[in-house]
């Protein structure tokens, strides 16, 4: 044995001829690949004839795009749209029902005004239906005591136990109570100026048609009727006197001196005609025509 027997050896150890051979084989199989593409790529080589084009798939997403927002904005223009004919019809609805319950106010207001102007004519005309029977009887009475009084003067003339007194007499009693009764008779009737009746009268309108009925045609305005006749003292008046206010031969206004301290006159348009006591607006002078 020799000496170095006993030492380790540091030589790898021999790969096994299977591995050799496969890695040889292995290696060798590619070298000859690259060979021969190396000797046939020259020779077979072809040129690039054709383009070919990919999709545009960026484009169509765009246009799609566009296309979806303007939908969307044009949804939301007709949503707005929309929103603004929703409050124009409200608006609308609330107008309308307000105007309706205007109208009905208002219908009811002319309502109640009708009836409380038929009411108010009713009435009006019953006064004055009232007011024409008292005329009728102040009338009739004053018809039939005229007539009573003119057959007593007539009896005692007969008789011859009165002969002395003027037939005159008899007369002017029964022109005065003409005179009285007509303006009685005119109490209620409108004033209105200028008016001359049968319904409406200014002073110096009434107290010429109640001196027509005694036969006699005075002037026509109260400055002309203060001075015709005889100036009589207010404490010495008869039925029938003129009275008026202010100065005679300027009166303002004019009335019917009718007896126990009354007097008829057609005073203004709010009181028209009226009969008053003298207390209640004591005239300045008085004239006596009968």
């Amino acid at each position: 044995m020799s000496h170095t027997a006993h030492i380790p050896s540091h030589r790898k150890p021999r790969q096994r001829a299977s591995k050799s051979a496969l890695r040889a084989g292995v290696a060798g199989g590619f070298l000859s690949t690259i060979a021969v593409a190396g000797a046939a790529g020259p020779a077979q080589a072809e040129p690039v004839t054709q383009t070919i084009e990919m999709p545009t798939i960026a484009s169509n997403f765009s246009a799609a795009a566009a296309a979806s927002a303007q939908a969307t904005q044009q949804i939301a223009l007709d949503m707005e749209n929309q929103a603004d004919q929703d409050a124009a019809a409200e608006k609308a609805a609330k107008a309308a029902k307000k105007a309706h319950a205007e109208a009905v106010r208002k219908d009811e207001a002319k309502k109640k005004a009708e009836a409380a102007a038929k009411k108010a004519k009713a009435e009006a005309e019953a006064k004055e239906r009232a007011e024409r029977a008292s005329r009728s009887t102040e009338r009739t009475t004053l018809s039939a005591s005229t007539g009573s009084s003119g057959s007593s003067s007539s009896g005692s003339t007969s008789s011859g136990s009165s002969a002395s007194t003027p037939s005159s007499s008899s007369n002017l009693s029964g022109s005065a109570a003409s005179i009285v009764a007509f303006a009685k008779a005119q109490v209620g009737d409108a004033y209105v100026s200028g008016g001359t009746g049968p319904n409406a009268w200014d002073c110096s309108g009434l107290v010429q048609a109640a001196y027509r009925t005694a036969g006699i045609d005075l002037p026509r305005v109260s400055q002309a009727q203060s001075t015709y006749g005889t100036q009589v003292s207010l404490d010495n008046l008869q039925p029938g006197d003129i009275l008026y206010w202010g100065g005679a031969g300027s009166a303002y206004h004019v009335a019917i001196y009718v007896g126990g301290g009354q007097f008829v006159g057609a005073q203004n348009s709010s009181t028209g005609t009226v009969q008053r006591s003298m207390d209640y607006d004591r005239p300045t002078g008085a004239v006596r025509v009968l």
